[in-house]
């Protein structure tokens, strides 16, 4: 009874009041008056930040996938991927709220769900996998990101002195460029405050995803075209063994898996959502079109581009040089992907700066230091304290000499991939999910749940293991800061 009480006060507070239920302000879509963002998202905003955090260094290694699978396995995975990745963030929307998915106590970030929901024990080996996964997508972006910068300088190259040019370039100087501005964007307050730069990287994935795509289609018409087959890359011909092939296969699905790995930010964005109404209808609606945007891109990326190159397809299809020409379209897709990963660096980063700056205020609340706000612009609302731009600088400039250190695109993509699957996508909504909705032990639904944990569990296992053989090998004959596209 008591907890019917409170479900009923919390309606009436969330339907009337300017305060939400737990005395933080409502997202009402209007500008309130508190020291607190204005939370005003909807279902488009939401959308934009989905596709922003989806869409990245993933879809330009489709085709290279593809090449490992072949055509039936490689489009049967893109499928099961989105369907597992939409259901699993549908149950992890329903968790923001805690009891009740509609009048409940909000949670503001993942770990603090998980907290809610499975007890503190649970809480340390989600932080590890969530923010080891938060780095590693810098990490991997940054990457990205300077591989896309050197391909523009390449081009240019390949077009003034023929395609047989030696063209190389080495992209430290790129990853160096990219760490930079990454530190000037680093020291916006929040995802409230960034939804602009997440609406511009969402245009931009969309831009060099289409070009892609027009790319690979016009490729495939005119030809010449690439040998394709059921079954992926040939042993003996496209790969030395059957374990070349296994280990390739596997990174493949790593690849995929981080493709479509958003789900560490996931709670972040529902928190910009407005209510009413409720925000996981909104996301569910939100995770439904970016999703299903993405898949749709994912597979015309993907299957236009092994029909272009077949089983010699490039891990990146813009800067593999499977494409030479138009070469002012190919520089123009290769600085849509820089812009793009300028704001999904930022959306996957902010969770990291938050939690460390959280940690920070409670340890030393008295430390000017720490506290402290500064306005260096008369009249505007930015801040920012000491503690704050010495510790995002500092974070940034470790993921950037980390990325110089291990410049392994296919193989770190695959790694990301799985490290982010299991644990974040399906075992922890999962559990969640079942916790909240009081899901009986050896029901249908808990069976079914457990049998998709376990499956994706025995996957993630299987990648990890084959991405870090890839990165081993690759180790092999790597030298430092010599690394050339």
């Amino acid at each position: 009874m008591a907890r019917a009480d409170d479900a009923a006060d919390r309606r009436r507070v969330i339907g009337h009041g300017s305060v939400d239920d737990d005395g933080k302000p409502k997202r009402t879509g209007r500008k309130n008056r508190s020291d607190s963002p204005d939370q005003s998202g909807t279902v488009w905003t939401a959308s934009a930040h989905i596709i922003t955090g989806v869409i990245g260094s993933g879809v330009l290694s489709l085709p290279w996938s593809m090449a490992q699978l072949g055509w039936v396995a490689g489009s049967v995975t893109l499928f099961l991927f989105a369907v597992v990745t939409y259901y699993t963030s549908a149950l992890l929307a329903d968790c923001y709220r805690c009891d009740d998915a509609v009048t409940g106590k909000r949670n503001y970030t993942y770990m603090e769900a998980v907290e809610s929901y499975l007890g503190s024990r649970q809480v340390w080996f989600c932080g590890l996998c969530q923010y080891v996964n938060l780095v590693g997508t810098a990490i991997g972006y940054t990457i990205t990101a300077s591989i896309s910068a050197a391909a523009l300088y390449k081009a240019d190259c390949f077009h003034k002195n023929g395609h047989s040019a030696d063209c190389g370039v080495y992209t430290t100087m790129y990853m160096a460029v990219f760490g930079i501005s990454q530190v000037v964007f680093s020291q916006l307050p929040n995802l409230h405050e960034i939804a602009w730069l997440s609406i511009l990287a969402a245009v931009m994935s969309f831009s060099y995803s289409a070009i892609g795509v027009g790319l690979a289609l016009a490729q495939t018409i005119s030809g010449p075209t690439g040998k394709t087959t059921m079954g992926g890359t040939e042993i003996g011909v496209d790969v030395t063994n059957s374990a070349q092939k296994i280990w390739l296969t596997l990174q493949a699905l790593g690849n995929i898996a981080f493709a479509y790995s958003y789900s560490m930010v996931l709670i972040e964005i529902q928190d910009t959502v407005k209510a009413p109404p409720a925000e996981n209808k909104t996301m569910r609606r939100a995770n439904l079109l970016g999703v299903s945007t993405t898949t749709a891109f994912y597979m015309l990326c993907g299957c236009l581009g092994y029909a272009a190159f077949g089983n010699a397809a490039p891990g990146n299809m813009l800067t593999g040089f499977g494409f030479y020409e138009p070469f002012w379209l190919i520089d123009f897709a290769n600085i849509c992907i820089v812009v793009h990963l300028i704001g999904a660096y930022q959306l996957y980063c902010q969770p990291i700066y938050a939690a460390v700056e959280k940690w920070a205020a409670a340890r030393w609340p008295g430390s000017d230091f720490v506290v402290r706000q500064y306005h260096p612009f008369a009249g505007g609302n930015f801040s920012v304290s000491m503690f704050k731009l010495v510790w995002r600088t500092a974070f940034v400039a470790v993921s950037t000499v980390l990325a110089i250190l291990m410049p392994f695109f296919n193989a770190i993509l695959g790694l990301l991939g799985a490290l982010a699957f299991w644990p974040l996508t399906v075992y922890f909504p999962v559990e969640m999910y079942k916790r909240q909705s009081k899901v009986e032990r050896f029901s249908k639904k808990w069976v079914v749940l457990q049998s998709l944990s376990f499956t994706c569990f025995a996957v993630t296992v299987a990648v990890t293991v084959a991405s870090v053989q890839g990165i081993t090998q690759s180790l092999n004959n790597y030298v430092p800061f010599k690394t050339k596209l």
